[in-house]
């Protein structure tokens, strides 16, 4: 729905509404303390100046990223594994999942935050245990 012809609200009366004002014929006056003084202007906003700045923004961005990388990871060892799991109560596990497995925990990537490289770490270690099951992992 499109409004054209959008013309400001100057007056809020109905129709037939009459002014009131008081008795003694005084109206309404804010009390503004005497005299208005002049505020100094304000300084701008203190822009963003160098480099460090802009650094801090990048390592922020990039440690987000990090972690995302190896958050990624993590769910897609915990996605092989469940596949190689439905492989094996179907009675045949795929040579290309155990090499995908082999593939995926050789490129960890790091993380920069000790908790998620924890978990990466424990996810990794289930991983070379189930592969070791299958005589595809000796370390």
């Amino acid at each position: 729905m499109r409004i054209t012809g959008n013309k400001p609200i100057t007056g809020v009366q109905g129709k037939g509404a009459k002014k009131k004002t008081d008795a003694g014929g005084e109206q309404f006056a804010p009390d503004l303390g005497g005299e208005v003084v002049q505020s100094s202007q304000t300084a701008g906003g203190a822009a963003i100046q160098g480099m460090d700045a802009l650094l801090a923004l990048q390592e922020v961005d990039e440690r987000a990223e990090r972690r995302s990388r190896a958050a990624k990871h993590g769910h897609s060892l915990l996605d092989t594994l469940e596949s190689v799991r439905a492989d094996l109560l179907a009675g045949q596990v795929s040579e290309d999942r155990l090499e995908l497995l082999e593939r995926q925990i050789s490129k960890r990537p790091q993380s920069g935050d000790p908790q998620i490289d924890s978990v990466l770490e424990e996810i990794e270690l289930r991983v070379k245990v189930e592969l070791a099951k299958l005589g595809r992992f000796s370390d």
